[in-house]
């Protein structure tokens, strides 16, 4: 974009309550150049002048775990959520491997937009599909396309043979080595459970991610099914398996952790791991104890995740109930702290160290990930104090989303391309895999 983008008149968001109304913000290139009292920043020709109206200017949220195409496959109905987790497995394997890269790229495409429309800058993917270079190349056009920051990884697991999973591998390693630098679009190691993985392949994978110094996304401690199986073939527990097979540390992007005990958890925040939390799936995809006690109490890189399904509204809600829950045993003083740090200050980090650069604030230098929200957030006039401002984001609708410094979302509408048109496209792409799959009627 040519000249500067700026925000005038905007309520800057901060992730410890507060708002400061009144305010322009500067966008030049990627980057937020200068924020200031609205009165102080004039329009200056070339510039595109968003007129926010006290509107709230906040970070984009970032996504730390999902399954932009595979969670469109098999939509969590409650006829598939009661079988058995291998049974899940099969079909999902079984549909996945039907994909073509150009479903790929269709599927990618609307669920990206629909981030994009919901206040997600960055998507932590987790794809699986038979053709993994051809995937993640046509993932990486659909993001930029849309303009989605967009880190991916393939699912490779051992369920199909050494062979099978050493020629995936590659062609994510491949990938990674493509896109190290790239502004929007990076790669990571992906696998996708202990339980999936021998010994071999998981040793590959750490020694890849240590040489590449690339990141790894995978699924710790997905079900109780996981923690049986890798203990009956291992003789460990999930994270001191990979804790030793060297697949723990700052590299680490580990979404669910849904089996952990508090032990577990520390050893977790000691490795420097980032875990992604999909408070929803808890309740609703796995029986057992809720993990959020040990792990909120214990851990400090901590993010959530989508999984596919839903919205990070969504999830913020249903983190809200685990962390009054807890708060209430005695055990967790700060709610809306420990709130603020799953959807601000946690993603932030984590994109700080994918991308290299200060993100997850409306402040000078800042990657300019932002979002201006339909709501005029209210405030204490001396303290600056917004009640339940993380609440405010969770129920307002996206009037702009910008990524990058580009505007995607503009009042509500996906900028340059046409939604609707995407989500035909998907609807087509997912009525070519379920005919494949013989699913449909």
């Amino acid at each position: 974009m040519e000249g500067r983008l700026l925000l005038k008149n905007c309520a800057v968001f901060r992730a410890d309550g507060r708002v400061r109304h009144g305010m322009a913000v500067v966008v030049e290139g990627n980057t937020i150049r200068r924020m200031a009292p609205d009165a102080q920043v004039p329009v200056l020709p070339g510039d595109w002048e968003v007129a926010c109206h006290g509107r709230l200017v906040a970070p984009g949220l970032v996504d730390c775990h999902t399954h932009l195409v595979n969670g469109q496959l098999l939509p969590p109905t409650g006829h598939f959520l009661m079988l058995p987790p291998r049974e899940r497995l099969d079909r999902l394997r079984h549909v996945a491997r039907l994909l073509t890269n150009e479903d790929v790229e269709a599927l990618t495409r609307y669920a990206a937009a629909r981030a994009l429309r919901h206040g997600v800058t960055l998507a932590v993917e987790h794809l699986s599909c038979q053709d993994v270079a051809g995937g993640l190349a046509a993932q990486a056009r659909a993001a930029e396309a849309v303009g989605l920051r967009l880190v991916t990884s393939h699912s490779t697991h051992g369920l199909d043979g050494a062979a099978q999973a050493q020629a995936w591998l590659d062609a994510n390693a491949d990938f990674t080595r493509a896109h190290r630098d790239h502004p929007l679009v990076r790669g990571a190691l992906g696998f996708h459970a202990s339980f999936t993985c021998d010994d071999a392949l998981l040793r590959r994978i750490a020694e890849l991610s240590r040489v590449l110094d690339a990141p790894t996304v995978f699924h710790l401690a997905e079900s109780e099914d996981d923690l049986a199986s890798t203990y009956s073939q291992h003789g460990k527990r999930v994270v001191p398996r990979l804790d030793a097979l060297g697949l723990l540390g700052p590299r680490a992007i580990a979404g669910y952790a849904r089996v952990l005990d508090s032990a577990e958890a520390e050893l977790l925040e000691q490795s420097g791991a980032f875990v992604a939390l999909a408070a929803r799936g808890v309740r609703a995809l796995e029986r057992g104890a809720d993990p959020m006690d040990a792990v909120l109490s214990r851990v400090h890189l901590l993010g959530l995740g989508t999984g596919g399904h839903g919205s990070l509204q969504d999830e913020l809600l249903a983190a809200l109930v685990g962390v009054l829950r807890i708060s209430r045993s005695g055990r967790m003083p700060d709610v809306d702290g420990a709130l603020a740090h799953l959807l601000v200050n946690g993603p932030a980090e984590l994109c700080t160290r994918l991308f290299g650069l200060p993100s997850g604030s409306v402040e000078e230098g800042s990657i300019a990930d932002l979002v201006v929200y339909d709501v005029v957030p209210t405030a204490d006039p001396e303290t600056g104090y917004s009640p339940y401002l993380l609440g405010q984001l969770a129920h307002s609708p996206v009037g702009w989303t910008i990524v990058n410094g580009r505007v995607c979302v503009r009042e509500g509408q996906l900028l340059g391309l046409d939604y609707v048109a995407l989500s035909r496209a998907a609807t087509q792409a997912l009525e070519r895999v379920w005919t494949r799959a013989r699913l449909g009627s």
